[in-house]
């Protein structure tokens, strides 16, 4: 197994910590002790409303701007098949009179 050195600025485990359940030290006396695992999963709680709101915010602007610039082309898109469907309508339309007109004669 090949070992691979890491980038020069990526941060490496310079401590070892134990797992379990060892309640952390309160900041200032004020806060109650907590576990790592209540810390941990208030703070993954936390994480995860804020990254919900942000990635919510960014996805309906990209979508915005996506939008935005689709818009022109859409027209463009929508015009040529009505005028195509109008021209088909209409010819149809012409030929159908002509023919109607043939048999009265």
């Amino acid at each position: 197994m090949a070992t691979r050195t890491p980038p020069r600025f990526v941060p490496t485990l310079t401590e070892v910590v134990q797992s379990g359940a060892a309640p952390l030290a309160p900041a200032l006396g004020t806060l109650p002790a907590l576990t790592q695992d209540q810390l941990a999963q208030r703070v993954l709680q936390r994480v995860e409303l804020t990254l919900d709101t942000r990635l919510r915010e960014t996805i309906a602007a990209v979508i915005l701007e996506h939008t935005s610039a689709l818009t022109p082309l859409l027209r463009e898109r929508v015009e040529s098949i009505v005028r195509e469907v109008v021209a088909e309508a209409l010819a149809d339309e012409l030929q159908a009179r002509q023919r109607a007109a043939g048999a009265n004669v």
